[in-house]
């Protein structure tokens, strides 16, 4: 899977946050509700305009940050 695609990082939108297809939920909202025992379906159901790519795009990056954050340290 390409996150790139599917995270945006735009100026005007949450700040800069990174979001999902430029829309205002953000990749740390998704990571939120999946910490807090959402399941993917959970997810789904609550917010119709999102997809499991999405979300897997969402776990990607937070991998992605999570490996560049080990590398640096060491």
């Amino acid at each position: 899977m390409n996150s790139e695609q599917i995270i945006t990082i735009e100026p005007g939108i949450r700040s800069g946050k990174p979001c999902i297809r430029g829309m205002r939920i953000t990749v740390y909202d998704v990571l939120s509700y999946l910490a807090a025992g959402m399941t993917y379906q959970e997810i789904l159901e609550d917010f119709p305009y999102l997809t499991q790519e999405d979300i897997l795009a969402c776990q990607e990056l937070a991998a992605d940050r999570e490996r560049l954050t080990l590398t640096l340290k060491i």
